[in-house]
């Protein structure tokens, strides 16, 4: 149970920040560009819980739980504009770089 659960955190922490790169590739602004620097260093710690869960479950989901701390991303410009829930979803913007 516990590395499904791992497994469902690193899935979202990686959407997230594959979503905060393409943002970035898009708009060029810093505040996504940091996103996606956090959302890597989040990306292998969770997956490093991954790893560690099968042999340790509370090592494994702490892991897991601080990549998921790091993962925090702060306050961000608005890109989105008057986008859809969808758009938001998949991290479609407004080209502005």
């Amino acid at each position: 149970m516990y590395f499904a659960i791992s497994i469902a955190a690193f899935g979202v922490v990686a959407f997230l920040t594959l979503r905060d790169i393409r943002i970035f590739r898009r708009t060029k602004l810093e505040s996504f560009r940091r996103g996606a620097m956090k959302g890597m260093a989040a990306m292998t710690l969770a997956l490093l819980g991954v790893m560690v869960v099968q042999q340790n479950a509370e090592l494994g989901m702490l892991l897991v739980l601080i990549g998921l701390f790091i993962n925090k991303k702060g306050q961000r410009e608005d890109v989105f504009g008057e986008a859809g829930t969808t758009d938001r979803f998949l991290g479609k913007s407004r080209v502005t770089g």
